[in-house]
């Protein structure tokens, strides 16, 4: 057993000055969270380090500038609004390398606020739905404070944390944050249809969240002997699996095993993953690692971005110089699956937005490169597949011009024409 106190009660070991992990996504502990903004007027400079929380994020509030800075190591909508306006900060950082800034101690933490299962017998809770850098945090941090819940699921792999290293426990009994999205658009659709010719059976995939990763998922359903490592796990899945097109039995490490570092999406989906022996779930140090990923044959990585320019330069977290998101781990899958054995890495997205291409001559001003030109190899919008590697910048501008919107062509094919010259 273990001694509970109230959410008040946990959160006054937090002190002003000090740095304050918050865990992610599904598993944001929003009672304690809560609670920390309710003592805003006895604290200062708390630095608040997390990924992308789901909720309001209500310590990112202009009127708390004072008490709480945010330092995201992914930034969510709840925050953009605190970063573009110089009230958060953004620090860049691959995910496979996120865990190392605890680990390390460049970030040394002082608490950690997290989001557990129930102990069990043997009193060791689980990190349920987020693993992904709570696993370093949990292990650095001086304080740890764990919000204890019994519908979070418990997932095997190695989030696994007694119940001693809490310094304050917090019984809740709440759901889980739920993520339901549309279905796919004609676009997404044409899109992921593009994706779905490129991958093979007994293929490793990854993918993300959204409407393109989810359309992809669903094109796999002809697939056989499909294999999952991917950072994150969501509903999209779920179908696959049933299908029976998703066994891992063609994965070197893991095999049989989906492998994750983080779990998003609706009840059905926690439900499934809940003491789940097919699911493990890693911190991403290992999950991203890039030596890792390789030992998969025929990795099919399949990512997004806001903009590519005509040779190749992908923008994947940053509206010219707006931050958008992050970095996350698209350059660890991208580079893990062009190392690994028949492996592709695919950067898949909608050709126009708001009316304006994608395809762009260059980036715009202040624009992030997250995937290098040299990196780039699949380029999908619902026009086709351009395919860059091993094409030099010239041929790279053709390959992409023939996927942009045709309202777009021909700008792109003068400027084109303007810089590099040819037919």
């Amino acid at each position: 057993m273990y001694a509970t106190v109230t959410a008040q009660q946990a959160v006054a070991l937090v002190r002003s000055g000090q740095r304050v992990f918050v865990q992610g996504a599904a598993a944001t502990p929003m009672v304690l969270l809560d609670a920390l903004v309710q003592r805003a007027s006895e604290l200062r400079d708390v630095e608040m380090v997390h990924l992308h929380l789901e909720g309001s994020a209500p310590h990112a509030a202009p009127e708390l500038a004072a008490s709480f800075r945010i330092n995201a190591l992914f930034v969510g909508a709840n925050v953009r609004a605190a970063v573009a306006e110089g009230r958060a900060d953004y620090l860049p950082v691959f995910l496979s390398e996120a865990p190392a800034l605890f680990r390390q101690r460049v970030l040394p933490l002082d608490v950690a606020l997290i989001h557990v299962s129930p102990p069990d017998k043997h009193g060791y809770c689980s990190l349920g739905t987020s693993v992904d850098v709570a696993a370093a945090a949990v292990e650095t941090a001086t304080t740890v404070i764990a919000q204890i819940n019994p519908r979070m699921p418990r997932t095997l792999g190695y989030g696994q944390v007694h119940v001693s290293r809490f310094a304050a426990c917090v019984d809740v009994d709440l759901p889980l944050p739920n993520s339901h999205r549309p279905p796919p658009s004609v676009a997404e659709q044409q899109i992921a249809r593009h994706v779905a010719s490129l991958v093979e059976d007994g293929a490793t995939i990854q993918t993300g969240i959204g409407g393109i990763p989810d359309a992809v998922l669903a094109a796999l359903h002809g697939h056989r002997r499909l294999g999952v490592h991917t950072e994150m796990f969501s509903d999209g899945l779920l179908p696959l699996v049933a299908s029976g097109a998703v066994t891992g039995e063609c994965k070197k490490l893991q095999r049989g095993k989906i492998l994750s570092s983080f779990v998003v999406g609706s009840q059905a989906l926690y439900d499934f993953v809940h003491d789940n022996p097919i699911v493990e779930l890693r911190d991403s140090a290992y999950v991203n690692d890039t030596h890792v990923i390789r030992q998969n044959p025929n990795v099919t990585a399949i990512n997004s971005a806001l903009e590519i320019d005509l040779t190749g330069q992908v923008c994947a977290d940053s509206l010219g110089e707006m931050i958008y998101s992050g970095v996350g781990g698209q350059m660890d899958f991208i580079r893990g699956a062009s190392l690994s054995p028949n492996g592709r890495a695919i950067i898949a997205l909608r050709s126009t937005a708001k009316g304006l291409s994608r395809i762009v001559p260059t980036l715009r001003p202040g624009s992030g490169v997250v995937t290098t030109r040299a990196h780039a190899h699949y380029i999908v919008t619902e026009h086709g597949i351009a395919s860059l590697h091993g094409k030099n910048l010239r041929q790279r501008a053709t390959a992409l011009i023939a996927v942009a919107a045709p309202e777009h062509r021909e700008a792109l094919s003068a400027a084109a024409h303007t810089r590099f010259g040819g037919k």
